[in-house]
């Protein structure tokens, strides 16, 4: 299934995702290649929100760039399956490799403004993602590594704590969200 179709399925959790899914299609609707960092306003980004067996910690990346714990996710860089991205992700951000999707839907969705900032010695203008998030569970002892280029430390934490630590306001709201939303999400 394409992402703009499972935008239309998705059933928003709140007023954040329902206006935010609603730009989403608008935005597919009307500009080429949202799928790659050609279009340079906004694109589309996947991300985990990993949980451990018993859902009462998350793995969070203190993120080079932002200066922030955060969660684990990245650019779609022409790959429609979304799922895939967050997967793929997963595995090369925090060196994990035993972890499965709690679920192939659509866990979250959130619009985010990325500032200005430099990647790789160049120049990035602000810009937006539209942001596709997963719930996937792993093993909390399993080995955890960084990736140099992009984190600087690996953390399991409570749910509480990971939303603390963030050093970013609005992504505070939307850890917060993620928490909420595992504590009443079916199947889990």
């Amino acid at each position: 299934m394409n992402i703009r179709n499972q935008l239309v399925t998705y059933k928003p959790y709140n007023e954040q995702e329902e206006k935010d899914r609603e730009v989403m299609i608008r935005y597919i609707d009307t500009f080429p290649d949202t799928l790659t960092r050609n279009n340079e306003f906004a694109h589309f980004t996947a991300s985990a929100w990993i949980v451990n067996h018993d859902h009462s910690k998350v793995l969070m990346a203190y993120h080079n760039i932002y200066q922030s714990w955060a969660w684990i996710g990245g650019h779609a860089d022409g790959d429609p399956d979304l799922l895939h991205v967050a997967l793929k992700e997963t595995g090369e951000e925090t060196g994990l490799k035993d972890f499965t999707p709690l679920s192939e839907e659509i866990y979250s969705l959130e619009i985010l403004g990325v500032d200005g900032h430099v990647k790789k010695g160049k120049h990035v203008a602000t810009h937006v993602h539209l942001n596709v998030t997963y719930l996937i569970e792993a093993d909390e002892n399993e080995i955890t590594a960084i990736k140099p280029d992009e984190n600087s430390a690996i953390q399991w934490m409570a749910l509480d704590e990971a939303v603390e630590k963030s050093s970013e306001p609005y992504m505070k709201i939307i850890y917060q969200k993620l928490n909420d939303k595992l504590k009443t999400y079916a199947g889990v």
